[in-house]
């Protein structure tokens, strides 16, 4: 496939964002990052359009359940995927409150993060060294 999908990673730690960040750009996805709700809000007002978001729950300013409101009441990106990170016990649960695709509970399991981004059909380039 020639178009990579493009990742919107939403996360207020420094760590984790660039952990995922990174990974995902080696398996050929562009990734955006936004630190809390209010900057991914201006990106997708802004323009940009990810094929998926991954959602932390708990920031600052604005927290995941309040983008993920926000989100769903535009219709230029309410239909954006969103799988819900979070350390949270009851990351599923709350994943299917809030009408994510899915929930994985942090630290996140990169392989499974994979699958699930497949299996939304969020499509990728080669992997490194294909």
């Amino acid at each position: 496939m020639n178009a990579k999908a493009q990742v919107l990673v939403v996360e207020d730690d420094p760590d984790v964002a660039d952990m995922l960040t990174e990974l995902l750009g080696l398996e050929g996805y562009r990734v955006l990052q936004a630190r809390e709700g209010r900057e991914a809000l201006a990106m997708l007002r802004g323009g940009a359009l990810p094929d998926v978001i991954l959602l932390d729950l708990m920031m600052p300013e604005m927290n995941g359940w309040q983008f993920r409101q926000a989100q769903l009441a535009d219709e230029r990106f309410a239909n954006v995927p969103v799988v819900v990170l979070s350390a949270d016990t009851l990351t599923r649960e709350k994943a299917l409150a809030l009408g994510a695709s899915v929930g994985l509970r942090k630290p996140v399991d990169i392989e499974r993060l994979l699958e699930v981004l497949e299996s939304i059909g969020a499509p990728h380039g080669p992997t490194v060294g294909a």
